[in-house]
């Protein structure tokens, strides 16, 4: 999408909470966008008044509503919503660590969450994504009798897919990350995410959907956004991917899984603790420099059996390593011939080489890449996500 046309964007939006306070801070916390004209705020105080605002004005983009409030909670009300207005984006408020209800706004449509306290540095984050993902749905609209099915639907999936990634990476003195992902013609469902865990420690992930196309996408928000609730939930890799592993597993009549590797840095103590379900094993490359393959943590995809236990492992990073996460569009892109680039190729950029930046590095993984299959079709995702530890 356009970035001006996403910038020059108007949105209306319903705020919805029992607490008379918010209102004016709220309206003091985005004043700069009001100010602007590119936030319109209007407040109702619970879920049955929001409904009957909702009835006399169509022009809402975004509700923002708390669970927990008297005469109709969130939850009753979020469930309500497609009947007034379909098309209008849910973004939940939900105390810290409180689970069960954001599974269950999730399930009942909910397009993402913010915690309580609110962070409104997190939530203007937020409300973007949600305003990029609900122009592109619109746009969608708008072209779907133009557009063969197919292409409609592959394009949606792949708009939502790039979209929906963090494009900006946290670069410290105690870590430097980058990541960046090229679909493949034939959408698929590859993400990666960047999470500030507090106390200087950072969260990783890379993962990789089976089936394509707008199931695949589908299944990749879902997973994205459970795996983020439940990893400012617990400090251990192995627990985040017990409770997403039982959250997917259930009703996924489907059988959609998904490969993922989740890890924590933690700069005090140097340490990478990670978990792996059914995912590529990453590489650590280290000064010399030498290059060798996470052990194995022992997971399965998650998706498939809700109350598998998960294990986790841990190595420390010295200054000057790196990890380096990857999808199998990686490992197993072909040339034309059907010969796999395979992990001797991709170990062999490191050990000839050197580089100064994770942004660095993840190029080169793209251009080795592309160096040896050439003019052939991306038949798969292509995702790598590099963090490295400065000197």
């Amino acid at each position: 999408m356009d970035e001006n046309t996403l910038k020059d964007a108007k949105v209306k939006i319903l705020v919805v909470d029992d607490e008379v306070d918010l209102e004016q801070l709220m309206l003091q916390q985005m004043r700069r966008e009001i100010r602007h004209g590119r936030y319109t705020f209007e407040f109702a105080h619970n879920g049955a008044e929001a409904l009957e605002r909702l009835r006399e004005d169509n022009d809402f983009d975004i509700v923002l509503s708390d669970i927990n409030m008297p005469v109709m909670d969130g939850l009753t009300m979020l469930e309500q919503i497609p009947d007034v207005n379909p098309n209008i984006r849910a973004v939940m408020v939900s105390a810290y660590g409180d689970m069960d209800n954001i599974r269950t706004a999730m399930n009942r449509g909910a397009f993402d969450f913010v915690t309580k306290p609110i962070d409104f540095g997190d939530l203007k984050v937020t409300v973007e994504r949600t305003v990029e993902n609900l122009m592109l749905w619109r746009e969608a609209l708008s072209s779907r009798d133009k557009l063969v099915a197919v292409q409609h639907e592959l394009g949606v999936a792949q708009s939502m897919q790039q979209n929906i990634l963090p494009h900006t990476f946290p670069h410290t003195e105690n870590f430097d990350v980058y990541a960046h992902m090229v679909a493949a013609r034939s959408v698929g469902g590859d993400f990666y995410d960047v999470y500030d865990l507090g106390n200087g420690r950072l969260g990783v992930v890379i993962a990789d959907v089976s089936d394509k196309g707008v199931p695949a996408a589908m299944f990749m928000m879902a997973s994205r956004t459970l795996l983020k609730a439940c990893a400012f939930c617990s400090t251990s890799p192995s627990q985040v991917l017990g409770q997403v592993n039982q959250m997917l597993s259930e009703n996924n009549d489907a059988m959609t899984f998904v490969t993922l590797l989740y890890g924590i840095y933690d700069p005090e103590t140097r340490n990478f603790t990670y978990s792996n379900a059914g995912h590529n094993f990453p590489i650590v490359v280290r000064p010399g420099p030498s290059v060798e393959l996470l052990e194995s943590t022992g997971g399965i995809a998650l998706g498939i059996e809700g109350e598998f236990p998960f294990q986790e492992e841990t190595t420390t990073l010295e200054p000057g390593s790196m990890v380096v996460m990857y999808t199998d569009g990686v490992s197993e892109a072909e040339k034309e011939d059907a010969e796999m680039f395979e992990m001797d190729r991709f170990c062999q950029i490191f050990k000839e080489n050197s580089f100064e930046s994770a942004e660095q590095a993840t190029k080169a993984v793209f251009d080795g890449v592309k160096d040896f299959v050439g003019d052939s079709p991306q038949s798969d995702d292509i995702t790598c996500l590099v963090l490295k530890i400065p000197e």
